[in-house]
């Protein structure tokens, strides 16, 4: 577990246990050199303890970075429940879970993830005060998909030089609350949708409200469409499927997409843009992040448009150092995170 932690970067991992309401939780914290560790719960079901601890350790990471490519003063963590096999009740569960986060004393602030709910996390807020997404904030996807919206009209611009995305063709992978929330915003720019999905009643609702076109699942690699807009499960970019891309950019909300980092090259090889998922899909960090520390809507939406003006600047980076836009953008991030782990006097000592 330590060899682990260590090649993943993290600082600290804690193991929370209360018999009485079936909480097993697992919280990882990356790094809280930029401010508090934030990131939100998964609470759904694992074959194994040691696959929640891997899937713990690898959020966090990811996380840490999302944070700090966005300019928030926050490092990375990640929280997850481990569902009970048995009946239980979900508000006790939430609660003990809250009590687990607050002995953290302020090192980590959840939020929703895969599996938990608005009313989780107002269950969660009724045991601490390091909770987002509750009641008061409201789910962050529609700001997710905000930010993705945003980064696809950067990389159109960047690749195809255009500044709309009118009759252009974009396939989505994955229609839950963000890829949903994307498609409608990509329908009303006037882009046609080619979608896909595991839930036939989600795919009927987008050929019903957007006139998208409906794909099988394991087709939607190979359709031919300008943006491959990827909003579901992770590690969908590999030695597999991206021989079988048709398209000119990928750009989408899903977590963690390239399975391993040489497919970042793989893209690059065969000239389709990359807008890397921790930076396209930070929209609903920042949502969070900014309301917890008391920032108006107007504001929050503006820092979360930025996204593009992000991904543009990695996208020129990327061209001028002729390197894959994943690893220019790791680069930048773990730049970011050392800056904020320098002594103030040596960081004087550098630009002096």
């Amino acid at each position: 577990m330590f060899k682990q932690m260590e090649h993943a970067g993290l600082t600290d991992l804690h193991f929370g246990l209360d018999p009485a309401s079936g909480l097993k939780a697992i919280i990882a914290i990356h790094s809280t050199a930029r401010g508090a560790a934030i990131g939100g719960c998964r609470c759904i079901h694992y074959a194994r303890e040691q696959d929640a601890v891997t899937d713990a350790l690898r959020l966090a990471h990811g996380m840490s970075y999302k944070a700090a490519l966005a300019g928030l003063p926050h490092g990375g963590g990640k929280a997850v429940i481990i569902e009970p096999e048995q009946p239980y009740d979900r508000h006790h569960l939430m609660a003990a879970f809250g009590r687990f986060v607050e002995q953290l004393g302020g090192r980590y602030i959840t939020a929703m993830d895969s599996g938990t709910e608005v009313s989780d996390m107002d269950s969660i807020a009724t045991t601490t005060r390091f909770v987002s997404c509750t009641s008061a904030s409201g789910d962050p996807s529609p700001h997710t998909a905000l930010g993705v919206f945003a980064g696809i009209q950067a990389a159109v611009r960047h690749r195809l030089g255009r500044t709309t995305l009118e009759g252009l063709t974009v396939s989505i992978q994955g229609l839950g609350h963000v890829g949903h929330a994307i498609a409608a915003r990509l329908h009303a720019a006037g882009a046609r949708l080619i979608v896909s999905d595991i839930d036939p009643d989600k795919v009927r609702l987008c050929v019903d409200q957007f006139d998208a076109k409906a794909v099988a699942a394991d087709a939607i690699y190979a359709v031919e469409a300008d943006v491959f807009c990827p909003c579901g499960l992770g590690a969908i970019l590999n030695a597999t499927t991206i021989p079988q891309l048709n398209c000119a950019l990928v750009a989408g909300s899903a977590n963690n997409q390239l399975a391993e980092d040489e497919d970042g090259n793989r893209l690059r090889a065969r000239n389709i843009l990359y807008a890397p998922d921790y930076v396209i899909n930070a929209g609903g960090l920042i949502h969070v992040a900014l309301h917890h520390a008391g920032i108006d809507g107007e504001q929050r939406d503006a820092k979360i448009r930025a996204i593009g003006d992000t991904l543009t600047h990695l996208f020129n980076e990327a061209d001028r150092t002729r390197q894959s836009v994943h690893h220019v953008a790791d680069l930048h991030a773990e730049a970011l995170l050392k800056a904020a782990t320098t002594p103030l006097s040596e960081q004087e000592h550098r630009h002096a």
